[in-house]
């Protein structure tokens, strides 16, 4: 791999790189702090999650969903009330609002994948449809989730927003959480050491040794890095869990399924896919499905972290987890995309988000750095696309 290919495959790793150490030097150190890193996390979980079905919208052509924000706000909107206003177990809560959200992703994904309503103009009256739902049932209000001890409220919250702790274990230092990073760095290097071994056995071309180690190395490192910072807060939040496990999911989709193939076949050249027998309206049903019922976890998600929820939550929510996907590499044209790539995508995001917050920046000028961020992204995959004859 020459020095311009390896740019080009790694140009938002190293501009992630870039802008972590910029604002880390802008900052006085205050970014590499274990609470700021810790929240980096938190304040980005929903982003995450988004991501992964937004995703799968944008590789069927470069559609999106505008609607996430919108549902976010509903269905954060149903819990919050459930939990204030009724005795009901926060586990049946937390069902009956991944259930109304996919009720919301089928509703959306029949009109688009059946009856072929523009995604753009299906999701814009849904983004207007569901906030108003969202308003209506809160009654203009803000509804909190009270956090108090053996009601249904504190398991929900317990459920999405604590920490891990051993017992025996944790103390001030919460060590659990550094053990877990040393676990997860020798799982990749075992992983990649079986994965080489049975590459080699097939008879497949692969990376060299010493770049594929190298990657895993540098990637053990920030593992152990940043569990270290959380052992020295609180520990693992369990929002982690949740982000890691949809990732993963997500990730073995689209890497490792003929089904998570069928997204790129899509977004690649539909007629194609379709004269070779692949039911294209399955497809998007489900692009739109599973990007509802992660925009219902990310309203549970939220509702927990933050305790409470008003009509203005998760405005343009959809706006990051969009941006994301952009600025982690997914083409403008559909087709192309991956889930460790948009991962980056919302880190960055994430670090720009959290870096110019702890400086100060005005918020008006908040907008501005985002919206430059990601038409540079998007500007970059067009001109890539063109210079490989990819674009029209």
């Amino acid at each position: 791999m020459n020095a311009k290919t390896l740019l080009k495959k790694y140009t938002m790793v190293i501009a992630l790189v870039v802008v972590f150490i910029l604002f880390a030097v802008l900052t006085g150190g205050k970014l590499l702090l274990a609470q700021n890193l810790s929240n980096l996390l938190l304040q980005n979980a929903y982003v995450l999650v988004m991501a992964c079905g937004m995703l799968m919208c944008i590789l069927t052509g470069g559609n999106i969903d505008l609607s996430v924000g919108s549902t976010v706000c509903l269905v954060g909107a149903i819990a919050a009330q459930l939990l204030a206003n009724t005795n009901l177990p926060a586990i049946l809560v937390i069902i009956i609002c991944l259930a109304l959200s996919v009720l919301i992703g089928i509703w959306q994904g029949f009109w688009i994948g059946n009856v072929h309503i523009p995604p753009f103009i299906c999701t814009l009256s849904g983004m207007f449809l569901f906030r108003g739902l969202g308003r209506a049932i809160l009654g203009s209000k803000t509804i909190s989730i009270p956090n108090v001890d053996g009601t249904n409220s504190k398991t929900f919250l317990d459920i999405f927003a604590s920490y891990i702790t051993v017992p025996g274990i944790d103390g001030d230092v919460k060590w659990s959480a550094f053990i877990v990073g040393i676990l997860v760095a020798a799982g990749l290097v075992a992983y990649t050491a079986y994965s080489r071994s049975s590459k080699a056995k097939k008879g497949y071309k692969q990376a060299s040794a010493l770049s594929e180690f190298g990657k895993i190395a540098v990637i053990d490192v920030l593992v152990l890095y940043y569990t270290w910072k959380l052992a020295h807060y609180k520990g693992i939040p369990v929002m982690a869990l949740w982000v890691i496990a949809v990732v993963l999911i997500y990730a073995f989709i689209t890497s490792k399924t003929a089904f998570g193939r069928y997204f790129y076949a899509v977004g690649g050249n539909e007629k194609a896919t379709k004269l070779s027998g692949i039911n294209t309206e399955k497809v998007y049903f489900m692009a739109y499905t599973s990007m509802s019922l992660l925009a219902g976890l990310s309203g549970l998600l939220i509702a927990a972290r933050i305790g409470s929820v008003n009509g203005d939550t998760g405005n343009s929510f959809e706006m990051d987890a969009i941006g994301s996907c952009f600025i982690g590499g997914a083409s403008a044209y559909g087709g192309s995309g991956t889930v460790p790539g948009i991962m980056v995508g919302a880190i960055l995001l994430g670090v720009i988000n959290q870096g110019m917050s702890i400086i100060g920046l005005d918020n008006n000028w908040q907008y501005v750095v985002k919206g430059a961020v990601l038409l540079v992204a998007v500007i970059f995959d067009v001109v890539s696309n063109h210079k490989t004859g990819k674009a029209g």
